[in-house]
């Protein structure tokens, strides 16, 4: 089983590209969804955030605002590692036994994990082939603030956290370049998962 990390920037297209591939029989495990869940009440983290974060980021329901999370560990090194610290050890291990289910399920199969941080979580590591989805910045930001409804500056804001695509870039087996149209994407999506076939076999 060949295991393929799939990352990128922020709204540069890698859910397009994860669920292509997904479409061309790979198997994929979105990391994102699964941080989410941890945070749920009754996940894995959840205890330990309020416990850490205090009451202040639940909503009304008791459940984590994540946006009020986020609040918290902007611009602060110190708490956001302190938060992934709670977040990313079960969903590796979440991760791990995935991986585990596929190989036994289909010991040929390509794996994909998307998840938005990979190389910052030196995670990449983990994975046979890494997949980088870019595109220009200003695109990063028309299509963020058309997702998210969020502003201009907000978006800014949250890509100056993000590792620049040109450094994500150096970690790459493959780049996939997000910027042209929907069929273009696929077309090299296309050529990428030819390739890991070829690998696999």
């Amino acid at each position: 089983m060949l295991k393929v990390g799939l990352t990128g920037g922020l709204a540069c297209g890698k859910s397009l590209v994860g669920q292509a591939l997904a479409d061309l029989g790979c198997h994929l495990l979105e990391a994102d969804q699964l941080g989410h869940q941890v945070l749920l009440p009754g996940g894995e983290a959840y205890a330990e955030v309020v416990r850490e974060f205090g009451r202040g980021v639940l909503n009304a329901s008791r459940e984590i605002d994540r946006r009020a999370l986020a609040a918290q560990v902007f611009g602060s090194p110190e708490r956001l590692a302190l938060l992934n610290s709670f977040v990313h050890p079960p969903v590796m291990r979440q991760e791990e036994e995935w991986f585990a289910l596929v190989s036994a399920e289909d010991p040929h199969g390509i794996a994909v994990v998307a998840a938005a941080i990979l190389i910052e979580t030196g995670s990449h590591k983990r994975f046979d082939k890494l997949i980088v989805v870019t595109c220009d910045e200003e695109q990063q930001v028309q299509r963020s603030m058309k997702r998210d409804g969020i502003a201009r500056e907000e978006v800014l804001a949250r890509l100056s956290r993000q590792m620049p695509l040109s450094e994500k870039r150096k970690f790459a087996d493959f780049v996939i370049d997000a910027s042209g149209t929907k069929e273009e994407t696929l077309r090299q999506t296309r050529a990428v998962y030819e390739s890991l076939r070829r690998i696999e076999q």
